[in-house]
């Protein structure tokens, strides 16, 4: 259980879980299985890995930015929303929700995103794939009592893979970090943020508990794609090359 405007938005089982598959990729990058990705994202393997280390810290950090008055707030509890319990901090101050930025989940996201549009030139492309994602999210965002604005963790990921793959194999992994972290955030909390109003969550926190687990699980699919089909695109490339 978390106290204050800072914590980790997913209790402690579903974080170990977050790691554990942050420390497989990693391992991927160690061992070199995505060793073309810096090719594909315009990023080098460990620095990707390195910004995700840091939004899954940063995650922990929320900015206030407004207050909402509420009638009643929700006592600190962990909830289960499709099998991830997520955490609704305690909160002293009276009857508010503090509407908030999350670093790990919204700052980080959207820098990275913005970087990887310029350095790959996927402007058109990715507003393609990002509207695909937000409307997909925005359809199936759920008000949750207490929480917030809550997402099933697979719905930003399964439709990230298809738009991404659908859009372009040579950029998989760029257009998969772009189109489902800005796609998630724009469908999922910004469009929904009329209806945090009478939920009672001490906390609504943009990229925070609802969001960020779905996010993050797409930082690291993001790389994934990028060195598997950048891997493939160089053997081709000297397969034909030896003809």
């Amino acid at each position: 259980m978390s106290s204050g405007l800072h914590y980790f938005p997913v209790a402690a089982p579903a974080l170990l879980a977050l790691t554990f598959l942050f420390a497989i990729v990693a391992g991927f990058v160690v061992a070199r299985v995505v060793n073309f990705a810096s090719t594909s994202m315009g990023l080098a393997p460990h620095t990707m890995m390195g910004v995700l280390l840091l939004s899954l810290l940063g995650s922990y950090i929320n900015i206030p930015i407004a207050h909402l008055h509420e009638r009643r707030i929700a006592t600190a509890a962990i909830i289960s929303y499709f099998g991830v319990p997520y955490v609704i901090p305690l909160m002293r101050g009276g009857q508010v929700t503090v509407l908030a930025i999350n670093v790990g989940g919204a700052v980080i996201p959207t820098l990275l995103s913005f970087y990887l549009m310029a350095r790959n030139r996927l402007f058109r492309l990715s507003l393609g794939g990002i509207a695909v994602v937000a409307i997909a999210c925005y359809m199936l965002a759920k008000p949750e009592p207490g929480l917030g604005i809550a997402e099933p963790i697979f719905v930003p990921t399964l439709v990230t893979a298809l738009v991404a793959l659908t859009l372009s194999r040579r950029h998989a992994g760029p257009l998969a970090y772009i189109c489902g972290s800005l796609g998630t955030l724009i469908g999922a909390d910004l469009l929904n943020l009329g209806r945090i109003p009478g939920l009672g969550a001490p906390v609504a926190s943009v990229g925070g508990a609802g969001t960020f687990d779905g996010i993050f699980v797409i930082g690291l699919l993001s790389v994934v794609y990028a060195g598997w089909f950048a891997s493939l695109e160089a053997r081709r490339t000297r397969s034909g090359g030896a003809r």
